[in-house]
């Protein structure tokens, strides 16, 4: 005869097991998938324990972990861009983009035109330094805040913005491969000629490690994933979805911290040498393209609809 008092607790395992077995099987899939595209890395049994520990610990957790996988399928797609080069597909853009450059924002000097990356490169001063060091590591760490403060607050804001972020990102990453572009630094480095395989550079980042004698973004950029993705600039069109799912949440001061943190990345992605102006305009028109598609699917697709209230109930 069955024990009633033990079958509750028998039963209480069932669904535990499940989650277990799900968790542990997307881990693994994932752990070797990304050991045989880009090589085995610590970093990816960190993110794979990181999922299964929150699929499985709470019913709270397991909302979270599933509202934040848009995030992690973002980071899975940036770091497979190792595996598959964008400069295998199409030219690399280099001189001709320098060139647009110092045509439409050259600014006229003793020694000629400089692209205004290259006038702050000789006109560098150390509050500047610190600031856009300080402003362009806001580039994941504010749009994961505020996605968390979204997702406790209310899950429908936080899917929009998510999957609008998420829909930026793809946008950005085709264009990096129909226009596959060199970044400023890389003509100061290495003249208008293609080297494939260049490893990613701190560019004038290095001042701030410099200044605080740390080595901050020297270990963040030896994990770039393609030196040839500067057009659009992504680090522009982040700030710019927070800002504007600020403006549509009515979260009062916060817009205005958030305007100046959008304005301070993007003055930091040109005075640092990472970015174009046009890089910059770019990734504007990417956030921008972004957001009008998400709301245009929302609002005419019935079947992304039903998908976007069929996510919201089940993080809900």
């Amino acid at each position: 005869m069955k024990n009633n008092l033990d079958y509750p607790a028998a039963e209480a395992t069932k669904p535990f097991g499940r989650y277990l077995a799900t968790a542990l099987l997307v881990s693994a899939a994932y752990v070797l998938l990304s050991a045989l595209l880009i090589g085995f890395k610590s970093d990816q049994l960190v993110l794979a324990g990181i999922f299964t520990a929150l699929y499985v610990s709470t019913p709270i957790t397991r909302k979270f972990i599933l509202g934040f996988s848009i995030f992690i399928v973002f980071w899975v797609i940036f770091d497979y861009m190792k595996a598959f080069p964008n400069y295998w597909f199409n030219e690399v853009h280099i001189g001709s983009l320098y060139n647009a450059e110092a045509r439409l924002f050259g600014i006229h000097t003793a020694e000629g035109v400089l692209t205004p990356n290259e006038y702050f490169q000789r006109h560098s001063i150390v509050l500047a330094d610190v600031l856009a060091g300080l402003f362009y590591l806001c580039w994941i760490p504010v749009p994961l805040g505020f996605a968390a403060y979204l997702f406790f607050r209310d899950r429908r804001s936080f899917l929009y913005f998510s999957l609008t972020f998420l829909l930026t990102n793809l946008i950005g990453f085709v264009i990096y491969y129909l226009y596959p572009a060199a970044p400023p630094w890389y003509v100061q480095e290495y003249g208008l000629d293609f080297i494939a395989g260049t490893r990613g550079n701190t560019a004038g980042l290095i001042r701030f490690d410099h200044f605080f004698n740390i080595t901050i973004f020297q270990s963040l950029y030896t994990k770039g994933s393609n030196v040839f993705a500067a057009m659009p600039s992504l680090h522009s069109a982040y700030p710019l979805l927070v800002l504007y799912h600020s403006w549509r949440n009515n979260m009062g001061f916060m817009k205005i911290v958030f305007g100046m943190i959008t304005v301070g990345i993007w003055f930091a992605a040109v005075y640092t040498s990472h970015h174009y102006v046009l890089d910059v305009l770019a990734g504007i028109a990417v956030a921008t393209t972004g957001i009008i598609l998400f709301q245009t699917l929302v609002a005419k697709s019935k079947r992304f609809a039903r998908f976007v209230e069929g996510y919201v109930g089940m993080i809900s």
